[in-house]
């Protein structure tokens, strides 16, 4: 049991200290450590996971992680594969919140690097999943339609419409298929867990904010705002920096700070938490703040998961996952572009890093933190030409 643990805090630590590029990024990176290498689970699973998790409020990557986790070890190991995925850029940023002054610079060389990486990671998790998740004609044709809508609508709501709308025509189209069984998903916990989860989740929604005039405290302040922000955010760390600015009372140029430097920091952009709580209230907001932020992915994830492994297996839903799975694949195919190429690939020179770094990953299987380091040095480099 205690090697189960291990492996779930190196792994998750692992991608902790090397998953840059955000979001899109870490759902490559992930796949590349769980499915690839540690084969924890196949593409099917891992998909439905995803996919599963573009529907829930909050960071879909830390969620992604945590579903992992509650699958490999149960309710500590989803508990300690958020801690090894996301506690590595808390500490930066709260050391960055404490030592480095708003006007502080954040435009190098080895971030750009960085960002590069974050091209060949996603490109090669994008083949991967194409060859599994898009194998015939008919979910290539699903995932390139998807892709083209997801970039024509960059909202959170157009994802998820898009996703819906390729779950109905898979449900149609493949509901007289045979059905391959739905990958085992074992689950620790069940059902009446799952509820009690649903149950805490809007408990605290409701009444933190109604209790909040009667607690005169900055801490409970902070719990609530964080509590609340990631309740309902959809569309990732970008969509959550302005919910956060009109609800802190700080200046523009400290959240222009934060966020150049959780940009900086692997790992998911809600650990900003860690730079706002630290700024407010030192150590202790900044730890509140981030328990607060991701507590109510714990609580989704843990109150969903019971559920969506009895209704995954049935062949209706089976179906519709078909058209779901091709459907996540096109998404990562048009973030693959944007934001994650337009941000990261500014000139030739950018551009023959990224043919390096993915050779480096497909070609010559190297590992993805090798890559990673590589990616940093080369855009050192070039930036400083």
């Amino acid at each position: 049991m205690k090697n189960k643990y291990l492996d779930i805090l190196k792994a998750s630590t692992k991608l902790g200290l090397t998953s840059f590029g955000g979001p899109t990024a870490h759902i490559g990176y992930f796949r590349e450590e769980y499915v690839e290498k540690r084969k924890w689970l196949d593409d099917k699973l891992y998909a439905d996971i995803v996919a599963l998790c573009q529907f829930l409020p909050g960071p879909a990557s830390s969620q992604v992680g945590i579903s992992i986790g509650l699958l490999r070890g149960g309710l500590l190991g989803g508990i300690i594969s958020w801690i090894g995925f996301t506690m590595p850029s808390v500490i930066i940023l709260m050391l960055f919140a404490a030592f480095i002054s708003s006007s502080g610079s954040f435009d190098s060389g080895w971030i750009q690097g960085l960002k590069i990486v974050a091209v060949a990671v996603v490109a090669h998790a994008l083949i991967g999943m194409l060859k599994s998740l898009a194998p015939d004609r008919i979910r290539i044709s699903i995932a390139i339609g998807c892709a083209i809508l997801t970039l024509l609508i960059p909202t959170a709501i157009g994802q998820i419409t898009i996703i819906l709308i390729a779950g109905i025509f898979g449900f149609f189209y493949y509901k007289n298929d045979a059905i391959e069984p739905a990958p085992e998903m074992k689950l620790s916990f069940g059902k009446k867990t799952g509820i009690i989860s649903w149950v805490l989740f809007f408990a605290l929604l409701t009444l933190l904010p109604l209790l909040k005039p009667f607690v005169q405290s900055v801490y409970y302040a902070i719990f609530d705002t964080y509590y609340r922000v990631g309740s309902i955010v959809f569309g990732g760390g970008h969509v959550v920096l302005p919910m956060l600015q009109r609800e802190v009372e700080l200046s523009a140029d400290m959240f222009l700070t934060g966020y150049g430097a959780a940009q900086a920091v692997p790992g998911p952009l809600f650990t900003i938490a860690g730079f706002l709580g630290q700024i407010t209230a030192g150590t202790g907001g900044a730890l509140i703040a981030v328990f607060a932020m991701f507590l109510p992915s714990f609580l989704l994830v843990i109150g969903t998961l019971p559920f969506w492994s009895i209704i995954r297996s049935k062949k209706g839903i089976q179906a519709a996952l078909k058209g779901v799975n091709a459907a996540v694949v096109g998404i990562l195919l048009a973030a693959l572009y944007d934001p994650v190429f337009t941000s990261a690939v500014n000139s030739t020179l950018d551009f023959v890093i990224v043919l390096i770094t993915f050779t480096l990953l497909v070609v010559y299987k190297l590992a993805p933190f090798k890559v990673v380091l590589i990616s940093i040095v080369l855009g050192a480099i070039v930036h400083s030409l």
